[in-house]
Formats: structure tokens, C-alpha cells, sequence
């Protein structure tokens, strides 16, 4: 069994997930797996006929509330591949005083690869939150990360009154940092600090981020052609990273359309690297 090495707990930590995924024979697996508190994993499956498997994470409580602290660390192995999603979206509630945040730890191994696409992240009314992951991975690895970010309802009708949303993001290759991704979102926040994320009239936010030694020009266009037509309010940009890789956003006022755009985009990526089929994660 692989020893992971990680950090004493944090104070407060209500929810903690280790786990560490290799290729055993034709399947890949966890070797190493802990869990307590509010975090669950539920049993393996595999969606095709590839190695890969797939991990929902689980959180019991059903919803983020203030002072709560997460802690996350996957290693996957040379050669291993893994899909992470959610059961359901995660649901941050008001956090009077304190925020709730998620500390996320990732290393990938040479030829490692790693598919992170959990439902959306609502955020209701009186909420703030923080999100940060650090990826520590080899040259030949592969990541893939989408996220949406969506208001949670209000019983007066109103949007964005959630108070601050930050999703950061820091990937180093062969120990040198290559990507910094940082997000924030501040509904209504007057100063330019607070308002990093300039959405205007638009609710929601699909982020796509992809780093991966295969990522070019003509990926990106590919990217292009695909997902523009299925952007009809022309609200979509990607990026081409230093990385390599690349990074696709997109504004809407629907969690339907940011989810389809960005299957859509990740379906060409599994065609593409993994001659596998659209992705089916069953969960209905």
C-alpha cells in the first residue's frame, strides 16, 4: 500500500478525504483511502471500457455553513487515471462571521491523469467562501478541472446576493509554478479589488481549466469551433496557457448551458487523448 504523507489537521476541520489511486493489472484503483467527518467517498465504478476509475465524493451534512473547513489530498500514481466528481452540488449556506473553505492538495505522477468535474457550487444568500487547490504534477501528467458557480435561490427573487466567492488555483510542474488561476467573485462590490469577476447582467460562471503537454493552437481552435455555436450570447473565452494548457470561461444565466458547454468540451478532450466516448458520470 502507498504511504501519503500530508499535514495535521487544521483547527476546525469538520471534513477530510485521503486518497491515493494506481494502476493495479487492467484497473486502476485506490490503494490508500481515509475519510472523516463530512466527507464521504463512495465505492469505485468505471464508466467505460478504460482503466480509469471513477470516485463521487459525498458530503453527508448536505451543505458548507460558516467556520467549516474542508481538507482534500489525491495523489494518482504513474500511469493511473481518475475521474473525481460530486453526488450533488455543493451548497454553500450563509456564513455569519466566519467563511467556510476547501483546501485541496493534488499530485499527479508521470503519465498520471486526472478529470476533476463536480456538479455546480451554489452560493445563497450571505455566503462567502474559499476555495484553494495546489497541484503538484509531473511534465507528462494530465488535469483537467471544471467548475460552475451559480446563485442559490433568495425568497425575495433577487440574484447574486451571496458575499464573496474566491476559487484559487496553483499548478506546479516538476516543482515549478507554471499556472495561477485566482477568481474571485463579489456581488455588488464597489472596488476593484472586490470586483475581480466583472459578469455584468450574466448569473453564472463555467470555468474549464486544462493542462496538459498535448495542449496547442489548434486544440484551442478546435475548442473554438465546437463551443461557440453553443454560445449564443457570445459570453465565452479561451485562453491559451504558458503551461502548456489552456483555459475556457464562460458567462450565462443557466446551469444547463455552462454544464452542456463544458461536457461538450471535455467529451472532445476524452475523444481526442483517450479514444473514449462522451462522458456518462450516471447519477440520475
Amino acid at each position: 500500500m502507498t504511504s501519503v504523507a500530508v499535514a495535521p489537521p487544521a483547527a476546525g476541520l469538520v471534513g477530510e478525504l485521503r486518497m491515493s489511486v494506481g494502476l493495479r493489472g487492467e484497473r486502476c484503483i485506490a490503494t490508500e483511502q481515509y475519510h472523516r467527518g463530512a466527507l464521504r467517498i463512495l465505492r469505485p465504478h468505471y464508466l467505460d471500457g478504460t482503466a480509469q476509475v471513477c470516485y463521487v465524493v459525498v458530503n453527508p451534512g448536505g451543505a458548507f455553513l460558516g467556520g467549516d473547513r474542508y481538507s482534500i489530498d489525491v495523489e494518482v500514481q504513474p500511469g493511473a487515471r481518475l475521474l473525481l466528481t460530486t453526488q450533488s452540488a455543493t451548497k454553500i449556506y450563509r456564513t455569519p462571521g466566519n467563511r467556510a473553505e476547501q483546501a485541496t492538495r493534488i499530485r499527479l505522477g508521470a503519465g498520471a491523469s486526472l478529470e476533476s468535474v463536480p456538479d455546480q457550487l451554489i452560493a445563497y444568500r450571505g455566503a462567502s467562501y474559499r476555495q484553494h487547490t495546489v497541484v503538484e504534477m509531473h511534465p507528462t501528467a494530465s488535469l483537467v478541472i471544471a467548475e460552475v458557480v451559480t446563485p442559490g435561490w433568495s425568497p425575495d427573487g433577487a440574484l447574486f446576493r451571496y458575499d464573496s466567492i474566491r476559487l484559487r488555483t496553483d499548478i506546479h510542474i516538476d516543482g515549478r509554478l507554471a499556472v495561477l488561476d485566482n477568481l474571485q467573485i463579489t456581488p455588488g462590490g464597489g472596488s476593484p479589488v472586490d470586483g475581480m469577476a466583472f459578469m455584468e447582467h450574466y448569473t453564472h460562471l463555467g470555468s474549464l481549466l486544462v493542462v496538459d503537454p498535448r495542449v496547442d493552437t489548434a486544440l484551442v481552435d478546435e475548442l473554438h469551433a465546437l463551443l461557440a455555436p453553443m454560445d449564443p450570447d457570445g459570453q465565452l473565452g479561451i485562453s491559451l496557457l504558458a503551461g502548456p494548457g489552456l483555459v475556457v470561461r464562460a458567462l450565462s444565466s443557466s446551469t444547463e448551458a455552462l454544464d452542456a458547454l463544458i461536457a461538450a468540451a471535455v467529451d472532445l478532450l476524452r475523444a481526442r487523448w483517450h479514444g473514449q466516448g462522451p462522458l456518462n458520470l450516471r447519477k440520475y
